[in-house]
């Protein structure tokens, strides 16, 4: 059965019964999944922002934020309001339509690929077949609007910028296919739904970081690389490249810019936690705690806090990995452009098609642990 589809029907037959036609029970329905996406990856980037600053701050032995609103929390809304309201320069001689039309490029293939990121068993907005497949594809779009927009800028640092960052993800993207590709291969699936539950039943020793280390390694570096995360933070290198593609973008359109950043930093960390870290999955399976506790698998009251619990899971998880990638920027120093490239092409992307003809001679040989 199909989450999505099934939560669609129950919303949509609701309405229904209330008096309303079918035509405008499916139009009310049809707004409210992208709402629902916009809103939760919102307010990720917002305590993402909060993090960064605070977690930032007190690897400097500093306080951070502190008195925008309680505990500083405030401090990230501030930065949006200022943003949406700064003046929105377009330079002279760059081309207007190419310098709007490349934040737009940016931001929306980010927020698409939420579509396809489970929160729970029952809680994703669509569980589509080639899910995993979808989210790569999307996330190619993404080099074609810095691209644009460092062309489109009139501005040789804009433009290094531009290049920088498409060379930087064409670089990544393949080894971190790889990675996935490996992963699909162990569930015989690209649903984000099966590769949760194939790793589900054995609490902590089922998730996909024992069977694929290498793989967990390779896909992590890849999406730092492709979120632009210290230390492969090229593309917009303050001491050599003012601040690359956004060099000469203000206000909204920069926003966007800071905005698909921190969304994508948030997806990569989800990515990372269904993929590799089980998802929604507990650590000590909810059959084994069940049992010791005494109650039916099948009681209600602890179908809703297993449920509870799974969003907290994933997010948890998802929160732990940002963690650690703000870590990285006070710890490893940039690298250079020419170490970026050859880290790519000559050393992920052999290790990643090693492990992928790894991964598929250990699922012939051992079917049942790998997903035969």
């Amino acid at each position: 059965m199909n989450p999505g589809i099934d939560l669609q029907g129950r919303f949509i037959k609701s309405l229904i019964d209330l008096g309303l036609p079918e035509g405008t029970a499916k139009a009310i329905w049809m707004p409210l999944p992208m709402i629902l996406m916009v809103i939760g990856a919102t307010v990720g980037v917002l305590t993402c922002v909060w993090l960064e600053r605070k977690i930032s701050a007190a690897a400097q032995q500093r306080i951070g934020p502190e008195y925008i609103g309680p505990l500083g929390l405030l401090a990230p809304v501030a930065d949006g309001i200022k943003l949406v309201f700064k003046e929105d320069i377009v330079p002279a001689k760059s081309d207007a339509f190419l310098f709007t039309l490349g934040p737009i490029l940016v931001v929306l293939p980010v927020f698409l690929s939420y579509l396809i990121v489970p929160f729970g068993q029952n809680l994703v907005i669509t569980d589509v077949g080639m899910g995993v497949f979808l989210w790569i594809a999307l996330s190619s779009i993404q080099p074609i609007g810095l691209l644009m927009a460092g062309y489109a800028s009139n501005n040789k640092y804009s433009l290094l910028g531009g290049l920088r960052a498409a060379a930087q993800s064409i670089s990544y993207e393949i080894p971190l296919a790889l990675a996935v590709l490996a992963i699909a291969m162990m569930s015989n699936s690209l649903s984000t739904i099966d590769i949760v539950n194939q790793q589900s039943g054995y609490g902590i020793l089922g998730w996909n970081v024992w069977r694929q280390p290498v793989g967990f390694i390779i896909f992590w570096i890849a999406a730092l690389a492709e979120c632009e995360r210290i230390p492969f933070d090229l593309p917009e290198a303050e001491e050599e490249l003012v601040a690359g593609y956004q060099t000469e973008y203000s206000g909204m359109k920069f926003a966007l810019f800071y905005l698909s950043s921190y969304v994508n930093l948030v997806l990569s960390a989800l990515l990372v936690s269904v993929l590799y870290l089980g998802g929604w999955d507990f650590p000590v399976p909810v059959e084994f705690i069940a049992d010791k506790i005494g109650v039916s698998i099948d009681n209600p009251i602890l179908q809703v806090v297993t449920a509870s619990l799974g969003i907290t899971m994933t997010v948890l998880k998802a929160y732990f990995l940002v963690f650690i990638a703000i870590l990285l920027r006070w710890t490893v120093p940039r690298v250079r452009i020419d170490q970026l490239l050859d880290l790519g092409w000559k050393f992920l992307l052999p290790i990643g098609l090693v492990n992928l003809l790894i991964t598929a001679a250990l699922k012939l040989s051992f079917p049942l642990p790998f997903g035969g």
